[in-house]
């Protein structure tokens, strides 16, 4: 429990035996009431190690992919009660004990949902992103935030928190099983009006760490430019539609104004 709200880490794992239990002792234990990690269909003992640890563990018998993983992850922590969902990567490459920071901003009501940042505080190339995966970040979030209208720092972090209301009200369910689920679903937050945080995470990237080959960052980033044009055009028909009111009215009052001359 954090100020009476009850906080509840999901770890969507695959192939993460190895750090596993680092990241896993590194969390503010005492202020979580559970730890769920989802198992998507690893090839190495992920599942034992973590029921070993004493966390909770669905295992998914076929891959579900990244997305699909999440969708069980957010699923089981809003059936457990949670307040406050955080989501950590269990290859500890994002720092896990800013999770207590992180679950204070969302669970105080200041955000709907925070984001651990690698680009605020010049983390990211010192903690060993690779240089392509860095400028990738800095294209697509430059172009997220023309297209959205937003002033993210970054759009690709894989720590982020959660309100209860906010899990239950985006659907979630109906986004895509792949990677850019995580995009989908902080365009319908910026789009909806959700109000956002940040704070600045260290990250490590080694041997240990997960990450996706260069052919599966491409199509990556082809799906967050997608979903980028997708969100440019709802908020521009947004904006159409509010202002053909105004027009109109403009229009009549100049009517009115010209038949009293």
């Amino acid at each position: 429990m954090l100020d009476g709200k009850k906080i509840v880490v999901v770890m969507p794992a695959y192939n993460a035996a190895v750090t596993l239990e680092k990241t896993y002792y590194a969390l503010p234990l005492s202020i979580l009431d559970d730890v769920v990690l989802v198992d998507d269909h690893s090839r190495d003992n992920t599942a034992s190690a973590a029921a070993q640890l004493g966390l909770k563990v669905i295992v998914h018998e076929t891959n579900k992919g990244y997305g699909g993983n999440q969708k069980t992850c957010y699923t089981t922590a809003l059936s457990l009660g949670a307040d406050v969902v955080v989501m950590v990567h269990p290859d500890y490459q994002y720092e896990p004990r800013l999770v207590t920071s992180m679950a204070a901003m969302v669970g105080s009501g200041v955000y709907d949902l925070c984001l651990g940042s690698r680009i605020l505080g010049n983390t990211a190339l010192r903690g060993g992103m690779p240089l392509y995966k860095y400028f990738s970040n800095r294209f697509l979030t430059a172009f997220q935030n023309i297209c959205l209208r937003a002033k993210l720092s970054e759009y690709h972090t894989g720590f982020r928190a959660y309100s209860r209301e906010f899990l239950l009200t985006i659907p979630y369910k109906d986004f895509s099983d792949d990677f850019v689920f995580d995009n989908q679903l902080l365009t319908e937050a910026i789009l909806k009006g959700w109000k956002i945080g940040e704070i600045s995470c260290p990250t490590l990237y080694d041997q240990e760490s997960s990450s996706i080959s260069f052919r599966r960052s491409v199509r990556y980033g082809s799906g967050v430019v997608s979903e980028s044009l997708r969100g440019l055009v709802h908020r521009l028909g947004n904006q159409r539609k509010h202002e053909q009111p105004s027009r109109a009215g403009n229009a009549k009052s100049s009517r009115a104004g010209s038949s009293v001359k």
